[in-house]
């Protein structure tokens, strides 16, 4: 991250990151594929955090409420005290188009994922889809407003209040009357 910031990402080699981590190239690659994944790396453990919380939800919650609970959960605990390590992550990813492809990405399997485990609770495949993309939406809207922000509000508060506000922008307009 700091070779990043100070140099670019297009300008760090794989060469500079292992040498500043005190590594051969050899051990970065046993842990790396390449060097973007080193800003994606945990994708796994967010993928497996956010599939348990879905499976884990109440039966009766409906699908989207359940896909918005678990990205607050998740939200509460994959991101405690990781503010400014997002920020400075998230400023490297927009500088960079391949690695905004690459968030996109990520995104998409997270989405993917959210619906496989709508779908194991029943939840019909449309709907599940449905549900999964929007909640990814609402998580991605959220996590931008949070990296953003002067203030210290959580990323899981976040997550709620932009779902409101979906919420509000879905309803019938006698009802925003």
């Amino acid at each position: 991250m700091a070779l990043y910031g100070e140099r670019g990402f297009e300008q760090t080699t794989v060469a500079e990151i292992a040498e500043r981590a005190g590594l051969t190239e050899r051990t970065f690659f046993r842990h790396f594929a390449d060097k973007r994944e080193v800003l994606f790396s945990g994708s796994e453990e967010l993928r497996s955090a956010l599939v348990d919380a879905v499976e884990s939800a109440p039966a009766s919650a409906a699908p989207l409420a359940a896909v918005v609970a678990a990205l607050a959960q998740v939200g509460d605990t994959f991101f405690a005290g990781r503010r400014d390590h997002s920020r400075r992550r998230q400023a490297i990813i927009d500088a960079n188009a391949e690695l905004r492809e690459r968030e996109l990405i990520k995104l998409a399997t997270l989405a993917s994922a959210l619906a496989g485990a709508l779908r194991r609770r029943g939840v019909p495949g449309p709907v599940a889809s449905l549900a999964a993309e929007t909640g990814i939406a609402v998580f991605k809207v959220a996590f931008e407003r949070w990296v953003a922000a002067a203030s210290e509000g959580s990323l899981a508060g976040l997550v709620r209040e932009t779902a409101d506000q979906l919420s509000a922008v879905a309803a019938p307009a006698t009802e925003m009357q």
